[in-house]
């Protein structure tokens, strides 16, 4: 069985255009979307919201190879890197490496792409690292680079990426590639397209002895937001994470052959998911401002540290809502004051309430929709 690098038309893919055409019309429209809905955000919640999404990217594009990160931790990096705050101590070298490439990412998706930009971003990611032989260069090992599974008695190989010796002539034509399919390249490509194949085919080379799947995220990143002209601050890594099984097998049927038309359906749907996430967020980071606008004063610092605590939780908030359990145990408070506390809460409208006696919970009280941007 030969791997797509050993076919004789590598790395010439090919797919159908026409299948394509659906995916990129709609990734156009909700792109406009987005830039629309965030006209309606100030710029100081620009900050905090670009923040929040980044974060969530960094940590879920670790959580894809197995790495868990401090989500607080990584924001504080972040919130650092663009001189939003103090540099916050005892974050790990994990946690301060991925906000300093996300941000590095976020700064220079302008730029072309190049082997110094990818260095400096493996150096980034595999800060503290101590079992990784070469970090801020191509993998240099003589052994096979392998995806396997399974027990050692029976591998099953996924996968094997071109001998170390190849690297750097494959690397010199995907940043050659990558730079001549921009917008205004001489081979320009379509944003769906650019995105999928350059993923794809960074993968296939896996440059590095570790961190390819993170770094490979970014590049799809960097081509979208080169072809929309900003930074996308796209799901992509958050949607991937859901169904990682079903990321890892599209990744393996397309590993085999340069007809790519398979692997570059499922992520173009991959990418409308991704950004359909996005503008969710972007709908509850705007209902948290409208919500606070409407409660801010009337709260008391029981009420106001559990509230928070579940926005945190994020759009699909606490699992059945909160409990009076849950109250208690985030604010450290008696069960009378924590009854108190609720039923005031669902009085002045902040939150609503549902069930009777031990099944009582309690939901965050946001607006909907289309009335988020009266």
């Amino acid at each position: 069985m030969k791997w797509n690098w050993e076919q004789s038309d590598w790395p010439e893919f090919c797919y159908d255009s026409v299948a394509l055409e659906p995916f990129e019309r709609q990734f156009l429209l909700r792109s406009g979307e987005f830039i629309g809905a965030c006209k309606h955000v100030s710029a100081a919640d620009q900050d905090r919201l670009k923040i929040e999404l980044i974060s969530d990217e960094a940590v879920k594009t670790s959580e894809i190879e197995g790495e868990l990160l401090n989500r607080d931790s990584v924001q504080s990096s972040l919130l650092h890197q663009f001189g939003l705050g103090p540099d916050r101590p005892r974050i790990s070298p994990a946690e301060r490496g991925i906000a300093e490439m996300m941000v590095d990412l976020y700064r220079t998706f302008a730029s072309p792409l190049s082997d110094r930009m990818l260095f400096r971003w493996h150096r980034m990611l595999l800060k503290g690292s101590r079992d990784v032989s070469v970090i801020g260069g191509y993998r240099k090992r003589g052994d096979p680079m392998q995806v396997v599974s399974g027990p050692l008695h029976r591998r099953r190989i996924h996968f094997e990426a071109p001998p170390s010796n190849q690297v750097s002539k494959e690397m010199k034509a995907f940043n050659a590639w990558f730079n001549e399919s921009a917008q205004r390249g001489k081979k320009a490509l379509s944003s769906i397209a650019r995105a999928g194949i350059a993923h794809l085919y960074f993968e296939s080379i896996h440059p590095f002895e570790d961190g390819n799947g993170r770094i490979g995220r970014a590049i799809s990143e960097k081509a979208l937001a080169q072809n929309l002209g900003q930074p996308s601050l796209i799901a992509l890594a958050q949607t991937i994470e859901r169904r990682r099984k079903d990321y890892y097998a599209a990744l393996e049927r397309n590993n085999k052959a340069n007809d790519i038309t398979d692997w570059l359906t499922y992520f173009g749907q991959v990418i409308l998911d991704a950004q359909a996430t996005s503008l969710k967020r972007l709908e509850f980071y705007l209902a948290k401002a409208k919500f606070y606008e409407r409660v801010r004063g009337q709260m008391n610092d029981r009420q106001d540290k559990a509230v928070a605590r579940m926005f945190r939780e994020g759009i699909d908030g606490f699992k059945g809502g909160l409990s009076a359990e849950n109250y208690i145990a985030i604010t450290r408070t008696s069960r009378a004051t924590a009854t108190r506390d609720l039923q005031d809460l669902v009085s002045r409208g902040a939150l609503t309430k549902t069930g009777q006696l031990k099944h009582t919970r309690y939901h965050l009280n946001l607006p909907r929709s289309g009335e988020i941007s009266r």
